[in-house]
């Protein structure tokens, strides 16, 4: 590897695959934490290093409470990432997250339970309580927010995503409390991933791209896989000139 990469993307559901991504090496790695749900990939995008890791594996064989998180992060920093923009396919709750819209959420709640969510929980290995009180790191979320700007890309800024264990999708009475309890969206990939790219002190921020509308929100009583493919594609397609930004201002 000739150098370090300018920035890191981690894909989500329908997203395995960076377009564009020239002169590709796979880097597979055996981490201290296991191995990570695929090989990243690292090659070249509009002049700059971008390093790129399908979060479900590439023929997304990998539920969300099994993904080895503490690997995925760990080999994005072991390969010399700094940056990392969290891609997750999410449902809306707030009324204007609507499916196909792009939102770049502040915070998080997470409802998740039993998955490995700290470095700090292995032999030897320091304990460091790292403050969380803002989830995502400021910095990237106003060089996204520019960058959604300089591209003409509509964007939400803000909301809390809710983070739920998966891979069932949740219940009427989930969403009602999780609506109760603040949450504009909600997935099941959020965290640990944003704790423990906090704990390695990565700058980290997630764009959600908004797949579905979530149990009772909206005016559709059923959620098909299509369906849910088809938004985060149009979503997507939305998403490559935002990131074309964003490397062009790095």
């Amino acid at each position: 590897m000739s150098r370090a990469p300018d920035l890191a993307l981690i894909g989500g559901t329908g997203l395995y695959r960076w377009p564009g991504l020239a002169d590709m090496e796979r880097h597979a790695l055996d981490t201290p934490y296991g191995h990570p749900s695929d090989s990243v990939k690292i090659g070249r995008l509009g002049g700059r290093r971008v390093a790129f890791l399908a979060r479900h594996g590439e023929s997304h064989t990998i539920p969300p409470h099994r993904v080895n998180y503490r690997a995925n992060v760990w080999a994005l920093h072991h390969l010399g990432a700094r940056r990392v923009v969290a891609i997750n396919a999410v449902g809306g709750i707030r009324a204007d997250m609507a499916p196909r819209v792009i939102a770049i959420p502040d915070q998080l709640i997470d409802y998740s339970h039993g998955r490995l969510d700290s470095y700090c929980d292995v032999a030897g290995a320091e304990v460091r309580h790292v403050d969380f009180g803002a989830p995502y790191s400021a910095a990237l979320r106003g060089a996204l927010l520019a960058a959604a700007g300089r591209s003409g890309v509509a964007v939400v800024d803000g909301g809390c995503y809710g983070v739920t264990q998966g891979p069932r999708l949740e219940t009427r009475a989930e969403i009602a409390r999780l609506r109760r309890d603040g949450c504009d969206l909600v997935g099941m990939t959020g965290m640990p991933e944003a704790a423990l790219a906090r704990e390695l002190a990565l700058d980290y921020a997630c764009v959600a791209l908004v797949a579905n509308w979530a149990a009772g929100c909206g005016d559709t009583d059923e959620i098909t896989l299509d369906e849910v493919l088809a938004n985060v594609a149009d979503a997507t397609a939305r998403l490559v000139p935002l990131v074309e930004a964003l490397l062009e201002a790095a």
